[in-house]
């Protein structure tokens, strides 16, 4: 018997058939226990009618399944939905799900706040706290099939994007295990190309990832010369754009992805003239890449504006007539402080991790698989 209660959610198969052999059970209850996880959505062990009721008691005993607690729900008027959930000890992270004609997008996070510090996010500026466990993030994949359930048990969730408050890649095993299981024909069973993790350039991290996560991969650039994204993303000090760029060309060939998205935060002035285009495309074209331009989302405290409609539109031929594959983002959620950039959860007892002078940057927080 387990000496102390686990969350069974977010662990892989092999430690889910590990915890069985401390029941004394075959490797085989753990298979029937993710099918009532993530195929039905039963969290209750005492619903699970193919297990013994012997078994049923010890899973109830010492091995809940608990998902996040909703703090608050608010809806846009575009029907984006934004959830703060309560991760304990007065802190919280946020998710959102956004519906479209034919898909359905949820954007989870994976740690509260973040220690990167991007000057043009609200999540950085709230400071860092911790990383999230795999429980934690599965859960809120589970909690938002939950909440938005149709009745007739079919999930509106038909892509998954690491994209709200964290660094996935700062937390790096928790991220992966989640990942997996969000592909896996036993977890969640979405494809590969549905689940996207994105990152402001752990390099390290990146080819792991290639390594162990055959996931879609987006990486948030905002600047094409080193000096201006220095200034936006810090993390560039330690991994510079032809580092980040050749990890990214290494990640689409070893996992066949016919391109990885490189996200592009406009901002008045700062980085959005033609000639910061032209250098952009420069490092895109005839590579397997596309660009995704997003209009800056304010948040209080930040003096940045966002690029007008036809600065973004004129930014955005220079790249299409350059042969980059280019679409811009349409803001959603921005009227619930929801859309990209604005998540900011509550974060106390912050810890602003330095970059440091190591090459990655986060050694200590990328724990190994």
């Amino acid at each position: 018997m387990p000496s102390a209660a686990v969350n069974l959610l977010g662990m892989p198969q092999t430690e889910l058939e590990a915890l069985f052999d401390t029941f004394g059970e075959r490797p085989f209850r753990a298979r029937q226990v993710m099918r009532w996880i993530y195929g039905r959505s039963v969290l209750d062990p005492a619903l699970m009618t193919d297990l013994s009721m012997d078994l049923r008691e010890k899973l109830a005993a010492t091995a809940p399944m608990n998902l996040p607690v909703i703090n608050t729900v608010r809806k846009s008027a575009d029907g984006t939905v934004k959830w703060q959930l309560d991760v304990g000890q007065n802190q919280a992270i946020e998710m959102v799900y956004i519906p479209e004609p034919a898909r359905g997008t949820l954007c989870v996070s994976s740690q509260v706040g973040c220690p990167l510090n991007c000057s043009f996010c609200a999540t950085g500026s709230q400071g860092f706290n911790r990383n999230l466990t795999a429980a934690e993030i599965i859960g809120q994949v589970l909690l938002a099939r939950q909440e938005l359930g149709t009745g007739d048990n079919q999930s509106p969730i038909t892509n998954v994007v690491f994209m709200g408050m964290g660094e996935p890649l700062s937390n790096f095993r928790p991220v992966v295990q989640a990942t997996n299981l969000l592909v896996d024909d036993l977890g969640l069973g979405l494809s590969r190309r549905r689940v996207t993790v994105s990152t402001a350039g752990l390099v390290p991290q990146i080819r792991r990832l290639s390594k162990l996560s055959n996931v879609s991969l987006a990486v948030s650039l905002h600047a094409a010369d080193d000096e201006l994204r220095s200034q936006l993303v810090p993390i560039n000090r330690i991994h510079p754009i032809a580092e980040l760029m050749e990890v990214c060309w290494e990640y689409a060939r070893e996992t066949n992805a016919k391109s990885i998205t490189f996200e592009y935060v406009l901002l008045d002035g700062i980085n959005d003239s033609v000639d910061h285009a032209r250098r952009l495309a420069r490092l895109l074209v005839n590579r397997p890449a596309s660009a995704n331009l997003i209009p800056f989302n304010p948040f209080p405290g930040s003096a940045y504006r966002r690029s007008p409609a036809a600065v973004i539109d004129r930014f955005r031929q220079v790249l299409v007539e350059k042969g980059v594959m280019t679409m811009t983002r349409r803001p959603r959620g921005d009227d619930i402080e929801a859309a990209c950039g604005q998540l900011a959860g509550r974060i106390h007892n912050r810890v602003r991790k330095p970059l440091g002078t190591r090459r990655s940057g986060l050694e200590g927080s990328s724990a190994t698989l």
